[in-house]
């Protein structure tokens, strides 16, 4: 069982990472295309994730990264709320 625990934590997280490439937005991802991401990270299952952990992976609220989710506005910063109050 000691021995088939890392191999069956490094499939979890490798399969974790994948998904996660798959469902970034093409245009958020960084330094190399989405689909390179897919395969480094299959065929170098270790390095390839924390690849793509540290240096693929879009970041939040980047404005250099059009495709990145912005940060949510408080009701209080809204102004358009503020008025319908």
């Amino acid at each position: 069982m000691t021995r088939v625990l890392p191999l069956l934590i490094l499939l979890a997280v490798t399969i974790f990472t994948l998904v996660t490439v798959a469902q970034s937005s093409p245009y958020s991802v960084r330094h190399l295309p989405r689909w390179l991401w897919f395969v480094i990270v299959l065929i170098v299952p270790g390095l390839g994730c924390l690849a793509w952990w540290i240096f693929g992976r879009p970041l939040p609220g980047d404005p250099e990264h059009p495709g990145a989710p912005a940060r949510p506005i408080a009701p209080d910063d809204d102004s358009d709320f503020l008025r319908g109050l």
